[in-house]
């Protein structure tokens, strides 16, 4: 079974309400953990930075979903690579907000922690800068 990792970014059309995004990442985990798809999703404001990582098939049918979701625009696929190890494999969907937290130096130093293990130096790249970028 092939395994794939797919970066992507988009725009939501409209702020969420940080209940609104806990029930899409409920919903996430519980679909994703069906599927065998992990990864970790940075939020920045009306900005998302995802990483998924799985099975070929799981992966492609998760971000087609994603892509189709009116409550956002723009979506980017940034890098797809066929991959022998997962660097998500603990999380059906990590998560880490940004601009939310409200103390901008946590925000890069949380995501910094969650990506040190991060062996591919492109999706290390991709997550620390936007986490920088979007920390205001």
């Amino acid at each position: 079974m092939q395994m794939i990792r797919l970066l992507y970014i988009s725009t939501a059309r409209a702020p969420l309400l940080s209940a609104e995004l806990d029930g899409i990442l409920r919903v996430s985990r519980r679909n994703n953990r069906a599927v065998g798809v992990t990864g970790l999703l940075v939020v920045g404001g009306r900005r998302f930075l995802q990483a998924l990582e799985g099975p070929e098939a799981a992966v492609v049918a998760t971000f087609e979903r994603i892509r189709a979701d009116p409550r956002h625009f723009a979506v980017v696929i940034l890098g797809r690579s066929t991959i022998t190890e997962r660097q998500f494999g603990d999380w059906s969907m990590g998560y880490q907000p940004g601009a939310a937290l409200g103390v901008e130096a946590s925000v890069a130093a949380d995501v910094q922690a969650l990506i040190a293990p991060i062996d591919d130096p492109v999706v290390h790249a991709y997550f620390h800068q936007f986490a920088l970028q979007h920390a205001a």
